[in-house]
């Protein structure tokens, strides 16, 4: 893992389940996501092509910021109740390891209060995380469909 801190805590409301007696879940800013997108696509030299807010069943927010001439697109992912940023080749409903190493241009998004997960956070495996949080429903969420990576659990479509 190129000697990168991939420690992470998965806090209340990451996998997009909640209990209705523990109150609603945070709720990540879409307009700071849009300009955070925007700022990215400006430095990448590039422009934003669509994008879409999150809709159940999905926990993310996606868009796509595509590089001069058309030549290479990247999917921007952001969780849609914590300020996460992940990045992928191809926009898809969920993601277990296929995410990208960050972009040079990401850092914006740190800039702006985002948190970049990198590639090595996203596919550590669940053993490896605290998943103290995580209750029985979403365990038996996480079994079903076979996740076993930190990126599986945080950008997920459950049905």
């Amino acid at each position: 893992m190129n000697g990168e801190d991939v420690s992470f805590t998965i806090p209340r409301g990451a996998s997009g389940f909640y209990r209705p007696r523990d109150g609603p879940l945070p709720v990540t800013d879409l307009a700071s996501f849009r300009t955070a997108l925007y700022a990215g696509a400006r430095v990448a030299g590039g422009t934003v092509g669509g994008w879409e807010p999150q809709a159940y069943p999905r926990t993310f927010h996606t868009a796509t910021v595509t590089h001069p001439h058309g030549t290479d697109e990247c999917v921007v992912l952001c969780h849609a109740h914590h300020p996460w940023v992940a990045f992928a080749r191809e926009d898809r409903n969920w993601y277990t390891d296929e995410f990208l190493a960050p972009p040079p241009w990401a850092r914006v998004f740190g800039d702006l209060g985002f948190t970049v997960l990198s590639r090595a956070q996203l596919t550590t495996a669940l053993s490896a995380v605290d998943t103290s949080v995580l209750t029985r429903a979403e365990w038996r969420q996480i079994r079903a469909y076979g996740i076993t990576t930190l990126g599986g659990v945080l950008f997920n479509a459950w049905a």
